[in-house]
């Protein structure tokens, strides 16, 4: 009985300490950016007091630069400010080009 308990707490441990680590951005594990560019914020959202999250997908080239950008989702009155800020973006060098999804937050200032 105390042998059933034992096994039973330590697959427990073990599938809770496997469910606390964070996922990957992506499946190499996703490039850290070396220069980000804040975005910035439109007029129109000012006026309107706009906030949110936008996420992009960028194709970032094995030299780290973007080569190109899709919006994923967001409003579309920020998304225009965030594309052109991740543009801008420098990510670290790698051996291939990759895919990383990034997100931006636009709160009033």
């Amino acid at each position: 009985m105390i042998r059933k308990a034992c096994t039973i707490a330590l697959v427990f441990i073990a599938v809770t300490s496997m469910m606390a680590q964070p996922a990957p951005q992506n499946a190499n594990g996703g490039r850290k950016v070396a220069v980000r560019v804040a975005p910035t914020y439109p007029e129109l959202a000012k006026r309107m007091h706009l906030q949110g999250v936008v996420k992009i997908e960028a194709v970032v080239r094995p030299n780290g630069s973007v080569k190109s950008t899709r919006v994923l989702g967001g409003n579309p009155v920020l998304t225009d400010a965030a594309v052109e800020a991740v543009t801008k973006w420098k990510f670290e060098a790698g051996p291939d080009e990759t895919s990383e999804v990034v997100q931006l937050t636009f709160t009033p200032q």
